[in-house]
């Protein structure tokens, strides 16, 4: 049976903001607002967890969507992750979306002495659960990696918000578009877009993106190897960009890398590779490029702003307003492929 779906061309933030507490958080949902924005979604490592900072949001009074980007579901149980949604939902009704995720080995073995296995087996089974909890009855399964005995909520969101897996492999890709209502990608380019999704256009895309409005590109470029030479030679990361087809250009980097030399593999981060992967430039260069990943199937281009020396940020709200003009539109339906 084909599936009918809302599909949306959305411009998230990503929150909290670089120096902004999360008590401020109302007023930088509500200048965000007035400036374009129509979503928030938060990021989870080893600061704010995914829900504070949207429950947080959520008194803004403004109607922007409040999205986990992405909550862990191997560091939580699935009845908590199941509460904590259900109480975002209550909060947001109609305007949250849950984005799940297996975080990474550092996070969950490393920092929380937790397995970090069976994760695309897992993934299924956390959206079955929530499915379940948020139909209101008891969440029986059937789970393979999930034993639970008569969970039900009892506080049931009035509009069941929509589950996203966080995906870089093909399983996990495949989950998210077939088991799930879309994924949650990033570190990836426009052109990246339509093969990772086979060509699919009926479920939600959210991808957050590095954006810097800055016009020195060399000294972002080199503020910027350091994060890339880290996160890109996580085992998960570069397995994806070697799918992307990045891995010659990225080789000399994780040579590097895996000699113990840090310092060298960020001087190896090829500058193509930082902007593939970073939108940056004058502004209406920066909002074409946004235009290019909407137009290739990402639903919602979430950006991460970075500062001229490639350092987390705070918006820069007027270069903010004119770079998302005319971007966001509102959701549309799509009749898409069966599940």
């Amino acid at each position: 049976m084909n599936d009918v779906v809302s599909v949306r061309r959305a411009i998230g933030l990503t929150i909290p903001i670089a120096g902004g507490g999360l008590a401020g958080l109302p007023d930088v949902v509500a200048t965000a607002a007035e400036a374009g924005i129509t979503e928030v979604w938060s990021s989870e490592s080893n600061g704010a967890d995914a829900f504070t900072p949207l429950a947080v949001a959520a008194t803004a009074g403004r109607r922007v969507r409040l999205g986990t980007g992405v909550a862990g579901y191997l560091t939580r149980g699935p009845a908590l992750l199941a509460q904590s949604a259900a109480a975002l939902a209550e909060l947001a009704p109609g305007r949250t979306a849950i984005g799940i995720g297996s975080s990474s080995y550092p996070m969950v073995q490393g920092w929380n002495g937790i397995p970090f296995d069976r994760r695309v087996a897992r993934a299924r089974d956390t959206v079955t659960f929530l499915r379940q909890a948020f139909a209101g009855g008891t969440v029986r399964g059937p789970f393979e990696t999930i034993t639970t005995r008569g969970f039900r909520l009892a506080r049931v969101p009035g509009e069941p918000p929509p589950v996203l897996v966080a995906a870089l492999g093909p399983r996990m890709v495949e989950l998210g578009l077939e088991h799930a209502d879309g994924v949650v990608v990033n570190w990836l380019s426009p052109s990246d877009v339509d093969g990772l999704l086979g060509g699919r256009r009926d479920r939600e895309v959210v991808c957050r993106i590095m954006v810097c409005p800055a016009t020195d590109p060399q000294r972002l470029r080199d503020g910027l190897r350091p994060l890339f030479a880290g996160y890109l030679s996580v085992p998960t990361y570069a397995a994806f960009q070697r799918r992307l087809g990045r891995g010659e250009l990225l080789e000399p980097m994780w040579r590097a890398w895996a000699a113990g030399d840090r310092a060298e593999a960020a001087r190896c981060v090829p500058d193509e590779v930082i902007d593939d992967l970073v939108v940056h430039g004058e502004v209406a260069a920066c909002r074409d490029r946004l235009r290019s990943y909407l137009d290739a199937g990402v639903t919602s281009a979430v950006l991460a702003i970075v500062g001229p020396d490639g350092g987390p940020a705070a918006p820069p709200w007027p270069e903010l307003r004119e770079m998302v003009a005319g971007l966001a539109a509102p959701a549309r339906e799509n009749v898409g492929s069966s599940r």
